[in-house]
């Protein structure tokens, strides 16, 4: 595991460093620590303009392989850009499920014809993406998903349908990646399909879910006999719980080490506020303040940990708990913010409210330990997969 960056690594640091202070300024200066989670409603048409900037000065897809148009930087260059990205306060992704994901699982398990067709789009800011994996009966548990998908009588199309739920920036995405069952018999992992869908047909109905917070980022989306082309589907059919796996293990890539600094301004927050309204003189507050700082460089390391290992969609050990680590000490620090606001944080001026930014956090991450994976899933998986405990008793489906 490495800790230090070489001199080439905080040369690089400072070229970013350099490029965010100057574009995060003028037209995009409002987007900086905008659009985060919580946040997502925020700016969405000049966050995507800023996709759009970030493709101009070859900020995305840092760390693709150069045959697919990324610049394959190396793994400690791609950690500083996601650190210095989110420390200059640059504005939540729009493209982040595109670069993220469907990127990295393009290149590891689609077509030379597919890669060509889908990640120029990806790479130049101007299609988004969401994801078709959660559902009203099947939560967190993949392997029970009843998306519907058959080909149509010529073989070249796939005809969808069912209902995805949680699904974040549905009503802004140009494409959905779909888990969906294409064994009309088959049950848990096996029958399943991993497919891409354009959103932009009438069999497609998005409908927001209001949260805690007043806002709409999640979504449901109803396919009632949607379409997408027969080349649309990646690897073979039944292939979609391997494919869906490893996208997976991508998202707990290089990134995290961004959603971390986004922590650190967070955490940042409450300390400078702990120190201006005198919470900072209550030990057991102090205490408190001390064991989040304390448990996010644990999570630093264990990144760094997930970062040692291959980069190939597989889940290290070390993969497996960090959801349920991050999730847990985000939900810890949603409710210091508000033992530190006190009893300022109960009170708004009036309608229409305005969340503080505090006041949005510690809401949005009672949601922390559901989306995503709730805990009681993730410590199944880190039992069964990571230490070969037996499988939980499961009835029929």
């Amino acid at each position: 595991m490495r800790i230090g960056f070489s001199r080439a690594d905080e040369m690089f640091r400072e070229e970013v460093s350099r490029w965010l202070a100057e574009h995060l300024s003028g037209e995009f200066a409002p987007l900086r620590f905008r659009g985060g989670p919580g946040d997502e409603h925020s700016f969405p048409e000049e966050r995507k303009a800023w996709e759009r900037r970030l493709a101009a000065g070859a900020w995305i897809g840092v760390g693709w392989a150069r045959e697919h148009g990324g610049r394959g930087l190396s793994i400690s260059q791609q950690v500083i850009f996601h650190e210095e990205y989110a420390r200059a306060g640059g504005p939540g992704r729009m493209g982040h499920i595109g670069e993220g994901l469907v990127g990295p699982t393009l290149a590891a398990f689609g077509t030379p014809a597919q890669q060509k067709r889908l990640l120029p789009g990806i790479l130049e800011g101007r299609q988004f993406w969401c994801q078709g994996y959660s559902e009203p009966g099947a939560g967190s548990d993949l392997a029970n998903v009843q998306t519907r998908a058959k080909l149509d009588a010529t073989g070249e199309h796939w005809l969808i349908s069912g209902q995805k739920v949680w699904t974040s920036l549905a009503h802004e995405a140009d494409w959905c990646f779909v888990l969906a069952r294409t064994e009309a018999s088959s049950q848990g992992h096996h029958g399943l399909s991993f497919l891409l869908v354009p959103m932009a047909q009438d069999s497609i109905r998005v409908q927001p879910i209001q949260q805690l917070t007043g806002t709409s980022e999640f979504n449901e989306v109803f396919f009632d006999q949607a379409i997408t082309n027969a080349d649309n589907l990646i690897g073979q059919p039944g292939d979609g719980w391997k494919i869906a796996m490893a996208l997976l293990g991508f998202e707990r890539g290089v990134s995290t080490l961004g959603q971390q600094m986004q922590f650190h301004n967070e955490l940042d927050e409450i300390i400078r506020i702990a120190r201006a309204n005198g919470a900072a003189r209550d030990p057991l507050l102090r205490q408190r303040i001390a064991q989040a700082w304390s448990g996010l460089k644990v999570l630093r390391y264990n990144s760094l940990r997930m970062l040692s290992g291959p980069q190939d969609g597989s889940l290290s050990r070390e993969a497996m708990i960090y959801k349920l680590a991050w999730s847990t000490w985000h939900s810890d620090l949603g409710k210091l913010a508000m033992d530190v606001l006190g009893d300022d944080g109960e009170i708004l001026d009036g309608a229409p409210y305005q969340l503080s930014r505090l006041q949005s956090l510690f809401l949005f991450t009672r949601s922390d330990t559901i989306y995503g994976g709730s805990n009681e899933i993730q410590r199944n998986v880190i039992a069964e997969r990571a230490l070969g405990m037996p499988r939980e008793p499961r009835g029929p489906h």
